[in-house]
C-alpha cells in the first residue's frame, strides 16, 4: 500500500536513516536540509510498496558516492542527483517510474525523496541491503546477478561520467577513481531495475523502517523515558533487525581516521563506563565493520554496528568521532539475505580484509553471555 511522506517526518527518517547507516551513509543533517529544500514548494511525497512497481517499471536507485569526511566541506548543489537520472534516462532510452534509495544509511536515505520531490516521483520504499555499504556491489542486486551499469555519476559542477561495464567490481573500480577525480564524494545513480526485478532482490520497508526507528527515540525522549529501552524495543518488533543488544558503554580514548582512496578508514577505541570493564576497538571503512571487546568479537559485518551518544541516542556517523565522547554502541542483526553464503561472500568479513568469520550477533551475545 502507498502512504505519503511529508515534512515533519524529515527528522525521524534522518536520525533511523543514520542508524541503519552503521556509521557511515553520509551526515544525516545534510541530507535533511537538502530535502527540506527541496519540498519547500511540495507538501507530500508518494511512497509506493515494491509490489505496487508494475513488472516492466524502470526504477532508478540513486545516492552521494565518496568519503564522508569529505562531504562534511565539499556539499552538494542539490541538482546532481537530476543531472544523473536525466543522463541514465537517456542512456537506457526509457522514463523512470519511480527513485528508490541504493542503501537506506545516512543522507543516502534521504536524497532520493529529494530527488522525487525535485521530479514529482513516487520513492521505493526498500533499498538494497537495509544498510550502508562503501562499495557498489555490495548489495542485494548483486547477490541476484542485476547488474550496476549502466551508472552516472555527476559532481557539484555538473560534470558527469557513464560508466559501463560488465563485472560490478570492475563498475567499482572505475566509479571509484573517478569519484576521487571529482574530488572525493559525488552523486550517484545506478543499479537501473524493473518492478519484477525488485520483487527478487530489495529489502523491503526499510524507509518506512529507519521512519519509525526515528520516531520511536523522538517520542520516548519527549516522554523523558529511557531512549534506549525505545530503540531496541523497536528493533526486536522488526522483521530485519530482532536481534539488537547494547554491546558497550564508554567514552572514546583513542581515534585514528584517514581517508584514503575514496573511504573513509580507521578505528576507535571506547574505554569502558564502569562497571563495565575493558575496552571495545571498532574498526571501520566508512561503515563499523568490527567491534571487539578485549580482542573478543562482539559483531561483525554485515550484522549492524552503531556508535551512539550515551545520553541522547543520536548516532554518530565515523566522520563524526571524537576523543572525548561518550557513546554506547549498538549491535544488530541484518537482514536475512544479507546472511546468505552467496551475499556474506560479497560483502561478508573476507571482502573487508578481516579474518575473523561471520557469526551471527545473536549467537555471539550468547558466547558473550556465558564466559
Amino acid at each position: 500500500m502507498s502512504s505519503f511522506f511529508t515534512r515533519d517526518q524529515i527528522a525521524d527518517l534522518a536520525w533511523g536513516a543514520a542508524f541503519l547507516g552503521a556509521g557511515g551513509g553520509g551526515d544525516p543533517y545534510i541530507g535533511s536540509l537538502l530535502l527540506r529544500q527541496a519540498m519547500l514548494s511540495v507538501d507530500q511525497i508518494r511512497m509506493i510498496s515494491v509490489d505496487e512497481v508494475p513488472e516492466d517499471a524502470l526504477v532508478i536507485p540513486n545516492g552521494m558516492m565518496g568519503a564522508p569526511t569529505v562531504l562534511i566541506e565539499k556539499l552538494p548543489n542539490g541538482n546532481e542527483a537530476a543531472t544523473s537520472l536525466r543522463r541514465l534516462e537517456g542512456v537506457l532510452g526509457k522514463t523512470a517510474y519511480a527513485v528508490m534509495p541504493a542503501e537506506i544509511g545516512g543522507l543516502n536515505a534521504l536524497m532520493p525523496l529529494a530527488l522525487a520531490a525535485q521530479l514529482g516521483l513516487p520513492v521505493v520504499d526498500a533499498d538494497g541491503m537495509g544498510r550502508a555499504f562503501p562499495e557498489l556491489q555490495m548489495s542485494t542486486f548483486h547477490v541476484h546477478d542485476q547488474r550496476v551499469a549502466p551508472a552516472a555519476i555527476t559532481d557539484e559542477n555538473g560534470s558527469t561520467v557513464v560508466i559501463h561495464a560488465d563485472s560490478d567490481y570492475e563498475v567499482e573500480r572505475l566509479a571509484r577513481a573517478t569519484v576521487v577525480a571529482m574530488g572525493a564524494t559525488c552523486y550517484l545513480c545506478c543499479l537501473p531495475v524493473s518492478g519484477a526485478q525488485l520483487r527478487i532482490s530489495a529489502v523491503r520497508g526499510t524507509l518506512s523502517a529507519a521512519i519509525g526507528i526515528g520516531r520511536a527515540v523522538r517520542e520516548a525522549r519527549s516522554r523523558q523515558v529511557d531512549p534506549f529501552a525505545a530503540l531496541i524495543g523497536y528493533l526486536r518488533a522488526s522483521p530485519y533487525y530482532s536481534s539488537s543488544y547494547v554491546l558497550f558503554d564508554g567514552k572514546i580514548v583513542d581515534l585514528d581516521r584517514q581517508t584514503s582512496g575514496g573511504f573513509a578508514r580507521g578505528a576507535v577505541r571506547i574505554a569502558a563506563q564502569p562497571p563495565q570493564q575493558g575496552n571495545m576497538e571498532i574498526l571501520f571503512q566508512n561503515e563499523n565493520l568490527v567491534a571487539r571487546h578485549d580482542g573478543v568479537v562482539r559483531a561483525i559485518v554485515p550484522d549492524l554496528i552503531t556508535v551512539v551518544d550515551r545520553e541522547t541516542a543520536a548516532p554518530i556517523t565515523t566522520e563524526s568521532l571524537r576523543y572525548g565522547q561518550r557513546v554506547k554502541v549498538i549491535g544488530c542483526s541484518a537482514a536475512a539475505v544479507m546472511r546468505s553464503a552467496k551475499a556474506l561472500s560479497i560483502f561478508g568479513p573476507r571482502a573487508f580484509g578481516l579474518t575473523d568469520p561471520f557469526t551471527p550477533i545473536e549467537e555471539l551475545d550468547q558466547q558473550w553471555a556465558s564466559r
